[in-house]
């Protein structure tokens, strides 16, 4: 062992004494106050390789060694469960500070026996007429009926300071009736309250959190003087403003209202009208209402069909009337349609013979009409000068063929041949599907014919059309009407709404025309006849006209416009026929079989009379 060495006492000052297995720090500067400086310490090392030194202190006097040494006290907890001593029992003694906490071990009363079936002390009871209040500051005593009771104490250290919360139990109502009863053991403990914070007042007072407290909104409200102007000096051009806007707002009104009535009361009327003639088909009246047409000659318009009076082309079924085109070479063959037999029209009804028959020759480009159709008219039963005319019908499906229900005056020569005299179409229409560029069989139209020549015709400016566009008029019946008065002409479909054409007669027809003043005339220039010059502002329009029916093909006038729909002929061609009879395998594939699809069906025709 080395050499003790003696050391003064001021030489330890802020050193660390270490004295066993108790663990106790003990700085310098505290020793310092209870040694005299002249005592003398000494070190010894604790073994020959050790670097730690064993203090050796001088020997201090009894009445110093409490003040140099004093009780170790173990730290306090935030907080513990006491047991509150009964009255009996003695004054607690000295609490050992190294024992558990109280909060791991419940303490209970020993000296007093205690009933086995009441619940234990150290449970606080949550009965109904009980009440738990946490207290800070003073130890305020309740008064208790029960021998034993319970209190919670809760210390706090904070910025050194100490807070003691008692949670006590207060009785409300007799407390003779708290002791009598028997409190349910198996009953959870309470929950505690938490703790109180140095902020809170020193006397008893009820915990209670407060919400967050509400933002106040800021007002919007005017604070100083407002001012009106508008109320001290009234501005006369805002009030002229305020009256003029509702002023034009009330003209505006009544000029719609006027304009509406003015509008309604200028519709043109028919007025009153005799009905003369009814015709629903229940039978073919071919003796006293309807008459056939036979003829083979084109009709002045080259057609391709022969109209005759065969019960195949023209019949009444189930109510209605069927007018349909037939092929010719089911009757003669096809060979015979081009070259080497004459045919000639059982009935014919033209005076010029040339129209009754045919003769066919390859070498002249000679054909037989290679289609059979009919033609009915009313000239000699039913005629009507101004009236009204109704006829309901489906109108055929079939490349080049021409459905029309038209007019025409029961006498063709009082101005003149046709277009003179003039024609009223109430439909006309083309079989072609609704591809076709020229108007197929979604369109029906309306149309005057009226001219000094027939190749100087007015038509073009007195025509229209309408269109279904969401199907064909040969999918289902439709109305044709016709309203005719020394007025106006109106043709329409279905509804008067659906006008083809509203034509009003305040100008002569031959001043609509503007017609040239010199025509050509063979040879000759002449001038412009007026063939209407001593008729009324509707000639040639004001005389009787009868009703006509066909399903006409083909045609050299223009109807079909050449170059649309792979037309298989030529207007100005001499073999037009021909060229059509010969492409029959192309037009006839677009024909329906069905012969309801293939015909003009007529549900009713309708006249009136104006009267």
């Amino acid at each position: 062992m080395k050499k003790r060495e003696s050391l003064s006492a001021s030489r330890i000052q802020g050193e660390i004494l270490t004295k066993g297995d108790d663990c106790l720090n003990v700085f310098g500067s505290r020793l310092w106050n209870f040694l005299n400086p002249s005592d003398t310490w000494q070190f010894a090392p604790l073994s020959a390789a050790s670097t730690h030194y064993l203090l050796i202190m001088p020997k201090i006097p009894p009445t110093q060694t409490s003040l140099l040494f004093p009780p170790l006290n173990p730290p306090k907890p935030l907080f513990f469960l006491e047991r509150k001593p009964s009255n009996n029992d003695g004054e607690e003694g000295r609490r050992d500070p190294f024992r558990s906490p109280d909060i791991s071990i419940p303490s209970t009363p020993r000296s007093i026996v205690s009933n086995p079936f009441s619940a234990p002390a150290s449970v606080i009871s949550l009965s109904a007429d009980q009440h738990v209040t946490i207290a800070s500051g003073t130890n305020v005593e309740p008064t208790h009926s029960r021998a034993h009771s319970s209190r919670v104490s809760v210390h706090s250290s904070l910025r050194n300071s100490t807070t003691e919360l008692n949670i006590k139990e207060v009785r409300s109502g007799l407390s003779s009736r708290v002791s009598s009863q028997i409190r349910d053991s198996f009953m959870s403990p309470p929950a505690l309250a938490r703790r109180a914070t140095m902020h809170e007042s020193n006397g008893l007072s009820r915990i209670s959190v407060a919400g967050p407290k509400a933002k106040k909104f800021r007002s919007t409200m005017l604070t100083g003087k407002v001012e009106k102007p508008w109320i001290g000096q009234k501005d006369i051009y805002a009030h002229l403003a305020y009256y003029l806007t509702y002023g034009i707002g009330f003209l505006g009104l009544v000029g719609s209202v006027i304009l509406c009535y003015f509008g309604w009361r200028n519709v043109p009327r028919v007025g009153n009208l005799c009905l003369v003639m009814e015709d629903n088909f229940d039978k073919f009246d071919t003796a006293f209402t309807w008459e056939h047409e036979v003829d083979m000659g084109g009709f002045g318009t080259g057609e391709f069909e022969m109209t005759t009076n065969s019960p195949n082309n023209s019949f009444v079924k189930d109510g209605k009337l069927y007018i349909v085109p037939t092929l010719t070479s089911d009757v003669i063959g096809k060979d015979a349609i081009f070259n080497g037999y004459t045919f000639n029209v059982t009935g014919c009804t033209n005076t010029n013979t040339s129209a009754c028959g045919a003769v066919s020759n390859e070498t002249i480009a000679t054909v037989i009409n290679p289609v059979m159709s009919a033609r009915i008219h009313t000239k000699r039963s039913h005629h009507i000068q101004f009236g009204k005319v109704e006829v309901r019908a489906k109108i055929p499906r079939g490349d080049w063929l021409w459905p029309s229900i038209w007019m025409l005056p029961v006498n063709e020569d009082k101005y003149g041949p046709w277009p003179r005299s003039g024609e009223i179409d109430i439909m006309e229409a083309r079989g072609n599907g609704v591809e076709y560029r020229g108007q197929g069989v979604d369109v029906v139209r309306g149309q005057l014919n009226w001219g000094p020549f027939s190749w100087l015709n007015g038509v073009s400016k007195t025509f229209g059309f309408w269109s279904d566009r969401r199907k064909s008029y040969a999918d289902d019946f439709h109305t044709y009407g016709m309203e005719w008065t020394p007025n106006f002409m109106r043709i329409y479909v279905d509804s008067r709404l659906h006008h083809l054409l509203d034509i009003r007669f305040k100008i002569p027809f031959f001043e609509r025309g503007d017609f040239p003043q010199t025509v050509a005339n063979g040879s000759q220039w002449i001038v412009t006849p007026n063939p209407w010059e001593d008729g009324t502002n509707a000639a040639p329009f004001d005389q009787p006209f009868y009703l006509v029916m066909d399903v006409g093909v083909g045609g050299t006038t223009g109807w079909f416009p050449d170059g649309l729909g792979d037309k298989p002929w030529l207007d100005g061609s001499l073999t037009a026929m021909r060229d059509f009879a010969k492409a029959q395998d192309q037009w006839y594939s677009t024909w329906p079989q069905n012969i309801e699809d293939r015909a003009m069906v007529v549900d009713y025709v309708k006249m009136w009379q104006s009267c």
